[in-house]
């Protein structure tokens, strides 16, 4: 079986590609790649520009199925040295502008010799080849085929233009049409440069020590267990952990932190950081396709490849909308001659305008742009968003969740409070809850573990440890059985006294955490813990509350005083404490019905029931946390939530420049119809609202490349 894995990962071939600025084009070339005999699978990311081919198939067979479109295609190992094309070599810029020129000259002609002059009508026709050619070679092909597209509409329009003799007009659509394909192809550019730009953080050469010997080599050859050497000033080539010294590292590539991070022996480091003023020795830990920028590339790819609802919406329209198109314009050219003895000649020109305005250039390009501008602008800013449909969901958010521990507050608590319920010393309860929790991920359990080797505790073994769920934990130490836990685990085995009711209840309303110590029969300690708030929290949640989150809910297991005391220094508006995992999940199925849109923030570990439950899944601390990366909807690289409010800000502006988009790509267009009736649309009037719209929907869009952080 791992042969044939091995056997289908040599097999399939990642490549990077050139002009692909249209989503009809892409899927064309997808069939073409099809067709090919020894391919056996296609994937086309789009919004990537990426293609992934299973079988074998040589870059000339790539580009002769793309050759209608000029796409080129480069290998993914090339990528680096792939080169910028200059203004004066990109096909569509060259194209533009050669038809612009004939078509000045073609007026100039016009006033000096008239629009029948041979000249005059050469000067256009050179125009009209020029700037056309591969239109007319895709649309004519189209056309034989019934395949009814943009390119398709525009071949008929034009070719009809030049059979009445609007050679003028005909060259101007074609000029304009050929602007509008170079400003959609400058556009896609722009938003693919988010991942080109990740993509090129991260070094491709590393300088490394094996044994005695320095050597620097490509990342590619680099393998785990090596020690990177880093000087100030450089750039960190892989993930790794911290062997020798000490030194800021500016992690701002993959977490969105402005401030460095200071990081000494023991702690994470990851490639594509900056390595401000001191030495590093980097012990690697991961290879270079694993690596948590690369993890980031390749999720941020897959995002913008996934359609997101409005662009499927579009996409669905469009299909009918085309032909609709096709069918609206053959009636307009002929059923005023044929029943109302209208001129032939002005109604098969009304008709072609309406080919001409009815093109879904605007309307087909108005999500992607969006989509693809938003989901890099959010990578480049530390905020993993892994798909359109998550970016949508989220600018719908009425109500928001949060985990408390490790979310809300640092997740790293601490033992306050040691309260002796027997004839024992605090060291010798310290060891014995040490012995059971010793077993315990949970972060009370660690910091028990750390007071008790503060406090130099001595550690006892324990045997028949069984973890009891959403309460505590039980353990045999020394010959006798011991459970430590919730007060409402020893409320079952025992009456608890009003005295130690009364401290309980004392050190719960002071936001702490407590947890009993003892058999099933006798108590004999109360260990409080309190987890410190992040300073940011308050801040956080008031920004929320201001951009319009209805409801704030804190869900957590604490008790219920520990919980009121933190929700009410934090201004939660709701709280649910004593919750088991499936509580939770049954909260966020409550807040589902009661405020329609839900997201649940935690760290990516716990609670995924609840997190994959809710519209919008947010983890926290993506950049250490592979399971974050893979089970959110939406990861926050860095370990605290000041990004929350920019993802929310950002998803809604989204959401508005696409519902903009749509709207005036349709109004323009239905304006623009409506002209016919009066007989006011002409060919100029038709490829300007064309044009207009998608120029000004690709504007708008390209205004989420600016989006600030909150």
């Amino acid at each position: 079986m791992r042969k044939k894995v091995n056997k289908l990962e040599d097999a399939k071939q990642v490549y990077r590609l050139q002009g692909l600025s249209c989503t009809n084009c892409a899927a064309k070339f997808e069939k073409n790649i099809r067709d090919i005999g020894t391919v056996e699978d296609v994937q086309l990311n789009f919004g990537a520009a990426k293609l992934t081919i299973q079988g074998e198939a040589t870059v000339e067979q790539l580009e002769e199925a793309g050759a209608f479109d000029g796409i080129k295609v480069l290998p993914e190992k090339q990528r680096e040295t792939e080169e910028k094309q200059s203004f004066w070599t990109k096909r569509e810029n060259v194209t533009t502008i050669s038809s612009l020129l004939f078509t000045i000259i073609g007026y100039m002609l016009f006033f000096t010799l008239g629009e029948s002059h041979q000249l005059t009508i050469g000067s256009f026709l050179i125009a009209i080849i020029i700037g056309g050619f591969t239109l007319f070679k895709v649309g004519l092909k189209n056309l034989t085929k019934l395949q009814f597209d943009m390119k398709t509409l525009m071949t008929v329009a034009i070719i009809g233009a030049a059979i009445i003799g609007e050679w003028a007009e005909g060259a101007v659509v074609v000029f304009l049409f050929a602007l509008s394909e170079a400003l959609e192809s400058y556009s896609m550019d722009k938003a693919r440069q988010s991942i080109k730009s990740l993509m090129d953080l991260a070094p491709k050469r590393a300088l490394i020590k094996r044994g005695s010997n320095t050597l620097e080599i490509d990342v590619e050859d680099v393998q785990i267990g090596d020690i990177l050497l880093i000087k100030p000033g450089q750039k960190i080539a892989m993930d790794g952990e911290v062997v020798s010294g000490q030194s800021a590292v500016n992690q701002a590539a993959i977490t969105g932190e402005s401030i460095p991070v200071h990081k000494m022996t023991g702690d994470e480091v990851f490639a594509g950081t900056l390595n401000e003023e001191g030495s590093l020795e980097v012990r690697v830990t991961k290879g270079v396709k694993d690596t948590t920028i690369a993890k980031i590339i390749h999720l941020v790819e897959e995002a913008q490849a996934e359609k997101a609802p409005s662009q499927q919406f579009v996409d669905r329209f469009a299909k009918y909308y085309t032909p609709a198109i096709m069918v609206i314009a053959l009636l307009v050219a002929t059923i005023p001659p044929l029943l109302f003895g209208g001129n032939w000649s002005e109604w098969v020109y009304s008709g072609l305008a309406v080919l001409v305005v009815g093109c879904p250039c605007a309307l087909v390009v108005s999500t992607p742009v969006a989509i693809v501008t938003a989901i890099g602008n959010a990578a480049r800013n530390g905020v993993l968003i892994k798909g359109g449909i998550h970016l949508e969901e989220t600018g719908r958010l009425n109500a928001i969740a949060f985990d408390k521990t490790g979310t809300l507050t640092e997740g790293k608590p601490d033992v306050t409070d040691i309260v002796m319920l027997a004839d024992k010393n605090e060291k010798e309860i310290l060891s014995v809850a040490q012995a059971i929790e010793q077993f315990s991920q949970h972060p009370l359990a660690s910091a028990i573990t750390q007071k008790a080797e503060q406090m130099q505790a001595r550690k006892y073994s324990a045997d028949s440890f069984a973890s009891i769920t959403g309460k505590g934990a039980m353990a045999t130490v020394n010959g006798r059985e011991y459970f430590i836990g919730k007060p409402t685990l020893f409320e079952e085995m025992m009456t608890i006294d009003t005295p130690t009711l009364f401290k309980i209840r004392t050190l719960q309303s002071e936001g702490k955490t407590v947890m009993l110590l003892g058999t099933d029969k006798k108590l004999e300690a109360i260990i409080a813990v309190a987890d410190q708030i992040r300073k940011t929290s308050k801040t956080i949640l008031q920004k929320l509350h201001e951009l319009g989150i209805k409801q704030t809910v804190m869900l957590t297991g604490d008790n219920e005083l520990a919980g009121n005391a933190i929700s009410k220094r934090l201004g939660i508006l709701e709280t649910k404490t004593e919750l088991l995992p499936e509580e939770k999940l049954t909260e966020i199925k409550r807040l589902k019905k009661q405020y329609g849109n839900v997201a649940m923030v935690g760290d990516g570990v716990n609670d995924a029931p609840a997190l994959a439950t809710a519209n919008v899944g947010i983890a926290m601390g993506g950049a250490g946390t592979d399971t974050a990366l893979e089970t959110a909807d939406i990861a926050l690289m860095a370990d605290d939530l000041e990004k929350l409010p920019y993802t929310i800000s950002l998803s809604r502006k989204t959401l508005s420049i696409i519902k903009q988009n749509i709207s005036f790509a349709l109004a323009l267009k239905i304006i623009a119809l409506l002209l016919v009736i009066p007989g006011w649309l002409t060919l100029w009037i038709a490829i300007f609202a064309d044009m207009g719209a998608t120029l000004l929907v690709v504007l708008n869009s390209m205004r989420l490349i600016k989006k600030e952080v909150l």
